[in-house]
């Protein structure tokens, strides 16, 4: 075999591992996750914490670069992003269309937060990671992700400024329920659903409140209309 030969049959062997590893890179993430979830509830998201996890996962500490190229930082967001695929599993065998919207998104809330329940702990840990100003990017791709499966769980279709301005209000509701939730120790979590509750309504009185306003447009004037005519002595 000669040199090109020989150096052909390494290159393939190596693609070969990287496909393999990056077949098992799911199964790998998964299992290192769950390995990491007693540390990570007291020591936080840290580079220790996912080397420990990874050895413990039966894995050598080479699929630590494959599984989790950022380290602690890729580790964050897979526990994140995990959550928030088990919510929209969770919502798929939920008769929402027989809800209204209203309804479908409360519930959305809810079973993101209820699958939290069990690590608590971790998603405080989460949430001082992501709260630091080099995570903030990577947070907000986090919560867009979070809320935009919400609104298409709730079978929302807009593709106008609808889109933003819907996602933007349950940003806000969605944060302000979470960190009320954080610190809610009432029997399962009733105060954050009466708050969630709430947050909604205020929501739907804005929404109300727009509407009537576009009504009261329609039937009334503009007023700086009315003005110019006035103003350069236009026929009414």
């Amino acid at each position: 075999m000669n040199k090109d030969s020989q150096g052909q049959t390494a290159q393939d062997m190596q693609d070969a591992q990287d496909k393999k590893t990056a077949q098992a890179a799911p199964v790998a993430q998964a299992a290192i996750l769950d390995s990491a979830l007693p540390a990570l509830a007291v020591e936080g998201f840290t580079e220790s914490v996912l080397d420990k996890a990874v050895v413990a996962a039966g894995f050598q500490p080479s699929v630590k670069r494959k599984a989790f190229p950022r380290g602690a930082l890729d580790l964050a967001i897979y526990f994140i992003a995990r959550g928030t695929d088990e919510m929209e599993k969770k919502l798929a065998t939920m008769d929402l269309p027989a809800m209204k919207v209203r309804a479908r998104i409360t519930q959305a809330v809810r079973t993101r937060l209820e699958i939290d329940a069990a690590d608590k702990d971790i998603v405080r840990k989460a949430a001082y990671f992501f709260a630091q100003p080099a995570h903030a990017k990577e947070a907000a791709k986090l919560l867009g992700a979070t809320v935009d499966a919400m609104w298409r769980a709730a079978g929302d279709t807009s593709t106008d400024s609808n889109f933003y301005s819907k996602r933007a209000i349950l940003s806000s509701v969605y944060i302000a329920t979470r960190l009320f939730w954080l610190q809610d120790n009432s029997p399962n979590h009733r105060e954050s659903w009466a708050f969630l509750d709430r947050r909604i309504e205020n929501v739907m009185q804005i929404e109300t409140g727009k509407a009537k306003f576009r009504e009261l447009k329609k039937r009334f004037p503009d007023p700086l209309a009315v003005l110019a005519r006035w103003r350069y002595g236009e026929k009414r």
